[in-house]
């Protein structure tokens, strides 16, 4: 366990006064994550401690001297700032909704519980580990816009995700800092609830956060009623072993649905976002059997009311325990339930019959909701195939999994460099909007020579960003100065510049460019058509082979054909991600087919007129139209791992050599590369408003929560 290292907002000295007042009150509503105006009010207070601190506003605040109050008190670009963010919040607070403007009485009293294990909100708040989380967060931020009536459920973690740093050999070294949730913008709710666990009772307290319109409660069980153990739940997200898992999972799912009765809310409909709240189902069966309800009408209305969204077509990524672990925590809800160990168990067996057979998460889920759905066209299909034995049947069409799309939400990932040229070309009015807005189809009145400034501009701004963070971290490792010296003279602001950062797992094969060095090196050391790459990405903490892929890369970056040229930066998170998604002028993805889900982090490019190029994996099918990037190979699978990735390897080389590269570097009279920005235009054009979080959402409402609220 790390020694706890506290860092309160009230440890440090604490300014009153209207205008700090008026500040917190600001940074309690999470709003401000997406709108660029407030986090530049934030970052005024005292932009050395923004940074210090990851953008987190309230320790911001609190570091305030009275000196410094006084300077923003009397400045009067500050404080009208500040008015103007005040009304702006209040402004879109009071705007009708697309769902306030569209719904009929009955559906408006629709409203949705929604549970996640991870929220990436912002990346001052480390409850994320990567695309689920971010889905999670992009999720409730276009519910606000939208005004979906929506109540989300997760955990809250003291420890968070690790923080990654590389050794001078490029292993990974992980650290877990200790957080003090006072610090972060959410609020103490002051209630505490009582979870059924085993033959005990586990104490959980409530936190509150503010997403826009809508309420995210985080429970947490690091407080002094429980017993160590107990405390140690909510540590760590995706830490340690099984038993790990199950208790977790057990607080997420029969908690959160303890919690929202607590609080006096009454959900007309389930959503469980991956198979971890899946014991959600069964606290609902708990709940309504004591209530004079038989069991089978209970499976009927809790079916009828769930919905579910799978998200992994890898078996090993859904989790599964072993049959005595499961009956030994979910033995209570069996006897509650009158269900015999065999019977239970069955809820989670692909094949009840089989007593051998682990318990998993998404089978459970899959049997006890009515409405379930992959994240991609083609991740429905694969599910469908996935989960014949849950359906008894070796037809895929008589799967009842159906897909909703992911999506982003675009004010979160845009850059905010490209305000004033969307503002003058486009104009996006986002308050108040409606998911089929589509202001991107009008980025021809963009002029291109405007267009590729703002390029330029964002590719500058990753370059500056790269140098900076490669100092640093060879100023944590005590690296010599010649590297500090080269660190500074890393990378080209001229340079086509191509972007990898996601998880590290081994089926997204992060190195797979590296596969002909030699070539690859040719193909990036021409001197008048320089290229270069950047990555970023964790790796599970518990999964060697995704280390081993950084460990390669780093490695790689270090090696003399690619030194200047490559680099890794460590510690992926959220405002990384922004900065890589808008920099770059190429987003790489390749998976082997059909193992991404979707994937997210290629639809954030488009945003500032970068432009994909991936394997026809997750969402690309659905994305790519032959003007708008590139396809890596055609879809089709080879024999073996080791072909297709020389096949896959091959195709990008070929792509790089004879088309990417070209009309990158073809230039006309006046310096634009014409053809370039013919490809910027249309993957603009494509990509925002099909795959925005706003589409997705409503999606879901219209295809999955309606319909369950309705008993359709």
């Amino acid at each position: 366990m790390p020694k706890r290292q506290y860092r309160s907002a009230r440890s440090v000295r604490q300014p009153t006064g209207d205008i700090v007042n008026r500040l917190q009150q600001l940074a309690r509503n999470l709003w401000w994550t997406w709108n660029t105006d407030a986090q530049r009010l934030f970052q005024a207070v005292d932009p050395g401690e923004w940074r210090a601190t990851n953008h987190n506003p309230i320790t911001t605040i609190a570091s305030v001297t009275h000196e410094r109050r006084a300077q923003l008190e009397a400045d009067a670009a500050f404080t009208a700032n500040l008015a103007d963010c005040e009304m702006q919040l209040a402004r879109y607070l009071k705007t009708k909704t697309w769902f306030d403007q569209t719904a009929s009485r009955r559906e408006k009293r629709l409203h949705v519980a929604y549970f996640c294990a991870e929220y990436a909100v912002h990346e001052c708040m480390q409850m994320y580990a990567g695309g689920l989380g971010v889905l999670a967060g992009d999720h409730l931020k276009s519910a606000s816009d939208l005004g979906i009536p929506l109540t989300a459920v997760g955990l809250i973690y003291r420890h968070g995700y690790y923080r990654q740093h590389l050794a001078p050999d490029g292993s990974t070294q992980i650290a877990y800092p200790e957080y003090d949730f006072r610090d972060w913008p959410v609020s103490d709710t002051g209630v505490v609830i009582d979870i059924p666990y085993m033959a005990r009772t586990v104490k959980a307290r409530i936190w509150r956060m503010l997403v826009g319109r809508v309420e995210l409660f985080l429970l947490d069980t690091d407080i002094p009623h429980n017993r160590p153990r107990d405390r140690h739940i909510t540590q760590f997200l995706y830490g340690e072993g099984g038993e790990y898992r199950i208790q977790q999972e057990i607080i997420l799912g029969v908690g959160g649905r303890i919690a929202l009765e607590t609080l006096g809310i009454e959900p007309t409909v389930y959503h469980l976002n991956e198979g971890h709240a899946a014991f959600c189902t069964l606290q609902r069966l708990r709940r309504l059997t004591s209530l004079g309800a038989s069991l089978d009408d209970a499976i009927d209305f809790v079916r009828e009311t769930t919905v579910f969204t799978t998200h992994t077509p890898v078996p090993a990524g859904n989790d599964r325990f072993e049959p005595a672990l499961a009956w030994k925590h979910l033995q209570p809800i069996g006897r509650d339930l009158g269900l015999a160990r065999r019977d239970l168990l069955a809820y989670g067996r692909e094949n009840p019959d089989d007593p051998n057979e682990p318990f998993c998460m998404p089978v459970l889920a899959l049997k006890l909701a009515e409405h379930c759905n992959g994240v991609a066209k083609l991740h429905g299909e694969t599910s469908r195939k996935m989960w014949l034995r849950v359906y008894g049947t070796n037809d895929p069409s008589h799967v009842p999994i159906r897909h909703v799309t992911n999506g982003i939400h675009v004010q979160t990932w845009l850059a905010p460099e490209a305000t004033p040229i969307y503002r003058k070309y486009l104009r996006p009015t986002w308050v108040g909007a409606f998911p089929d807005e589509d202001w991107w189809a009008n980025v021809d009145r963009i002029p291109p020579d405007e267009l590729w400034a703002l390029r330029n501009v964002l590719r500058a701004k990753l370059v500056t960003f790269i140098r900076s963070r490669l100092a640093d971290q060879i100023a944590r490792r005590s690296g010599p100065i010649d590297e500090l010296i080269h660190a500074h003279r890393t990378f080209r602001e001229d340079a086509l510049t191509i972007g990898f950062a996601r998880r590290f797992a081994t089926y997204k094969r992060a190195p797979l460019i590296f596969r002909d060095k030699e070539r690859l090196a040719r193909i990036m050391g021409d001197p008048d058509r320089p290229v270069q790459l950047v990555f970023a990405g964790k790796a599970h903490p518990l999964d060697p082979q995704g280390k081993a892929f950084i460990q390669r890369i780093y490695r790689n970056a270090k090696s003399a054909g690619f030194r200047g040229r490559v680099v890794l930066i460590e510690d992926y998170d959220m405002h990384i991600g922004r900065i890589l998604t808008a920099g770059c002028d190429v987003w790489l993805n390749n998976p082997i087919r059909p193992m991404e889900a979707s994937g997210t982090s290629g639809m954030k490019p488009p945003l500032h007129g970068g432009i994909n190029c991936s394997i026809l994996d997750g969402w690309w099918p659905e994305g790519y139209n032959k003007r708008n990037g590139w396809a890596i190979g055609n879809g089709q699978p080879l024999h073996s791992r080791g072909a297709q990735d020389a096949h896959d390897a091959q195709c990008m080389y070929e792509l790089l050599e004879n088309d990417i590269i070209p009309k990158f570097f073809d230039r006309g009279p006046a310096g634009l590369p014409r053809r370039w920005i013919t490809m910027m235009r249309a993957s603009m054009r494509s990509i925002p408003a099909k795959f925005s979080s706003h589409r997705m959402v409503a999606d879901y409402v219209q295809d999955y929560y309606l319909p369950a609220h309705m008993g359709e």
